[in-house]
């Protein structure tokens, strides 16, 4: 019931909505909506003491209450100690726990610190946060112009009657009124008053940013791990279960040592040593682990989707099967394809890429309707503009 309860508060803080303008992609997606979820999640597991008990509980002698220890413990750096990490000592039974063993006052072991347990719910949030900064700007850049064209087209193939009627919170829009905006979205295309050439530009400055920001985000992730994060799942595939220590233990031990100092009665320090159990460790070699082959995956799709980009641009005005495949589901019946490669002939790649966005926000049979009539504007404003070319072809020789 536990874990409902906490799954429950998320579900209140995140409310998943349809979304009503579609102005990207599943990759873009990716970014925004499925990584942001994953970081919020584990940033909430992290912070869930029902699940593992106390982050930290330290075993000390009775000089150093337990309270304190297992507070400056978690607030300070614990360490384990390199040379105890040897599997051969922990097969043989000379070594309780990997990391743990002989470490004096004076001692030159070389150890490793480990301090990033403190802020792990931290930088797990704010990097949820900055996976959302990409659509934020994108939507900023895209200025609201498809929502501009869809508010009045979205239940446009339910206009039966001569008037406006209300079902619910939806407005289907009159026959006249939806031959109105037809004609408008057809008349702005014709112009070339709506749209300028930088809008698919935008689009794949941002979709170029999400794949830098992948990268960015490795980088960050390593850092805060001390550099121990880069080849941490393909280190995980390839050890598997053969060797006694695990390689998540000497990034995430759940075994640590601890150092305390204190004054005695006499003014001379005092030196407390103690072992702690890293319980939350248990959670976070869990979620980072899986984090390195989320980014990897986001990275190759971010590539497919650069890919893919290129390839639109290629054949959008080149390819008639191209064009049947990418209008598809917009153009329902024994459409001709011709139609949309010939509207993409005359206009630019921005032009081709907002209808095909266009097409995903309203109903298959209103696109079809727009696209026929933009390719029949476009046959139209060609035959008036053929004799004016000829005309001037003949001056040239009179």
């Amino acid at each position: 019931m536990s874990l409902l309860k906490t799954f429950g508060d998320l579900k209140g803080t995140i409310k998943i909505k349809p979304q009503r303008y579609i102005i990207d992609n599943w990759v873009f997606k990716l970014h925004y909506k499925a990584t942001v979820i994953f970081f919020l999640v584990g940033s909430i597991l992290v912070t869930s003491r029902q699940y593992i008990g106390e982050h930290i509980r330290c075993i000390s002698d009775k000089g150093v209450p337990d309270h304190v220890m297992n507070t400056f413990c978690f607030f300070t750096t614990t360490f384990t100690v390199i040379k105890a990490m040897d599997a051969n000592l922990l097969d043989t039974g000379n070594l309780a726990h990997p990391g743990v063993g002989p470490y004096g006052i004076d001692s030159n072991e070389p150890v490793i610190h480990h301090a990033y347990y403190q802020w792990v719910p931290f930088v797990l949030f704010f990097q949820g946060l900055m996976f959302y900064l990409t659509h934020l700007l994108w939507k900023k850049l895209e200025g609201g112009r498809l929502r501009y064209l869809v508010d009045s087209l979205r239940y446009s193939a339910f206009s039966l009657q001569e008037k406006e009627i209300k079902v619910g919170s939806n407005n289907i829009p009159s026959k006249s009124t939806r031959e109105q905006k037809i004609n408008q979205v057809r008349q702005l295309f014709i112009d070339g008053m709506y749209i300028n050439k930088y809008w698919a530009v935008k689009l794949m400055i941002c979709e170029i940013l999400n794949l830098l920001h992948v990268v960015l985000q490795f980088y960050i992730t390593d850092k805060f791990l001390g550099g121990r994060f880069n080849n941490l799942g393909s280190t995980v595939w390839a050890q598997g279960l053969d060797s006694s220590v695990d390689v998540l233990d000497e990034v995430f031990p759940k075994i640590t040592k601890c150092t305390f100092h204190k004054y005695g009665p006499s003014g001379s320090i005092q030196y407390h040593d103690a072992m702690c159990v890293m319980a939350l460790n248990i959670i976070n070699d869990k979620i980072y682990t899986g984090l390195w082959f989320w980014f990897i995956f986001l990275f190759v799709c971010s590539i497919l989707g650069l890919i893919w980009r290129v390839i639109t641009i290629i054949f959008h005005s080149r390819s008639t099967g191209f064009n049947r495949l990418v209008f598809s589901n917009s153009c329902p019946g024994k459409q001709n394809p011709w139609n949309a490669l010939n509207v993409s002939y005359y206009y630019s790649y921005t032009d081709w890429l907002f209808l095909v966005y266009l097409a995903k926000n309203i109903d298959s049979l209103v696109f079809k309707e727009i696209l026929l009539g933009i390719a029949e504007d476009l046959e139209q404003k060609k035959s008036m503009k053929q004799p004016l070319l000829q005309a001037e072809e003949l001056d040239k020789y009179t």
